[in-house]
């Protein structure tokens, strides 16, 4: 399964109910941004809280680009539609996007095939693509031109390594680089665009948060593959990278989860320090931010913060067997948001806090695997 966007790391999933009996039409009144608010709260209370940090018209883009998202993830996800079938609805929801084929279409015949394993909100939001179309082809060009890139070329990478999935691993760094870009950098290219369409401070900053977005969306994936590692293990995939781990002595190949081997934990503490490195750049990034932006500083400080108390826990929990061991609590997010939120315009203060909370990490390698800037 592809792991979400950017990162979820709540303590807590919501408690899925099945909204499915009655029409689609008829279900939730109201415009299709009302529609798409509540959806996001239905899919992600992570960003539900996050989004809405965001400045008034930056938001609405925000959201609808996680909605985008998720319909393409969602396609990955299904554990029952072939490869094939993925790749040819992936190849339609482009389509919508790019104004090529109606959404309602897409919607009408995707619906059916979805297998009633997946959250019947992912469900129903794929149900009620055109509602969250509609929103997208409303906005202004300038926003809607990096949405379509990034769903793009999320959606043919993931299918790309979707089918080349398996426990053994990927093959190297470089594969893992190429895997995280796909799902998480893209991600950061086009928050970086809708950023600067926002503000024309920002946009001046453009080229050098470019290259760090790739950096900070890496970090993000990278946190969430090492802490999902079993779960993704038990689905028949795994997003570790061999090389690293035979640098250790230890064969991907043996893999099962709980293990407590040293050389396995060597190369996990060698991807903590990886990721590490990719979260030093997202502060980086954050900082590029003029203080002025202080709800996009908070959008950004609260993912990279959830990030880095994530990878404490998985630094400190060798030999956890669920990702559950090593998810952070609601206090925790909460302590996360209150004291970033405190320091949000002083930069000297970030970088203090930063550097305390990464304190017990191992240090990140030279630059060979982590982006110099």
């Amino acid at each position: 399964m592809v792991r979400r966007r950017i990162i979820e790391l709540h303590a807590a999933e919501h408690d899925a109910h099945d909204p499915m009996s009655t029409d689609a039409n008829d279900r939730h009144p109201g415009s299709d941004l009302d529609y798409q608010t509540r959806m996001l709260e239905e899919v992600s209370r992570t960003f539900a809280l996050t989004i809405p940090q965001l400045p008034a018209g930056l938001s609405e883009a925000v959201s609808n680009a996680y909605l985008l998202c998720r319909i393409a993830d969602t396609i990955e996800d299904d554990p029952e539609l072939p490869p094939a079938e993925k790749r040819r609805f992936s190849e339609q929801f482009v389509s919508v996007l790019e104004g090529d084929l109606a959404p309602m279409r897409f919607s009408d015949e995707l619906f059916p095939r979805l297998s009633q394993r997946l959250p019947a909100s992912e469900r129903e939001l794929v149900l009620n693509t055109p509602r969250v179309v509609r929103v997208t082809h409303a906005l202004d060009e300038r926003q809607q031109a990096p949405m379509r890139r990034c769903v793009r070329i999320m959606s043919r990478g993931m299918a790309q390594f979707q089918e080349g999935a398996s426990r053994s691993g990927l093959a190297d760094m470089a594969a893992l680089d190429s895997y995280c870009y796909h799902v998480a950098g893209v991600v950061g290219e086009m928050l970086t665009e809708l950023f600067c369409v926002h503000d024309r401070a920002i946009a001046r900053q453009r080229q050098r948060l470019l290259t760090l977005a790739v950096s900070f969306g890496q970090g993000l994936q990278m946190t969430n593959i090492l802490k999902d590692v079993w779960e993704d293990f038990a689905r028949g995939a795994c997003w570790l990278p061999r090389d690293v781990f035979r640098a250790s002595g230890f064969d991907l190949g043996a893999l099962a989860p709980g293990t407590r081997d040293a050389r396995f934990v060597e190369g996990y503490d060698a991807l903590v320090a990886v990721a590490r490195g990719h979260l030093s750049n997202a502060l980086d990034y954050t900082l590029a931010i003029p203080p002025e932006q202080a709800g996009i500083r908070r959008f950004c400080l609260w993912a990279l913060g959830m990030a880095v108390l994530t990878l404490r826990r998985i630094h400190a929990s060798p030999g956890f067997s669920t990702g559950s061991q090593v998810k952070i609590s609601r206090r925790a997010v909460g302590a996360t948001m209150r004291v970033t939120g405190l320091c949000v315009r002083r930069d000297w203060a970030l970088r203090a806090l930063y550097e305390v909370c990464t304190r017990s990490l191992p240090m990140p390698p030279p630059q060979e695997h982590v982006l110099s800037v």
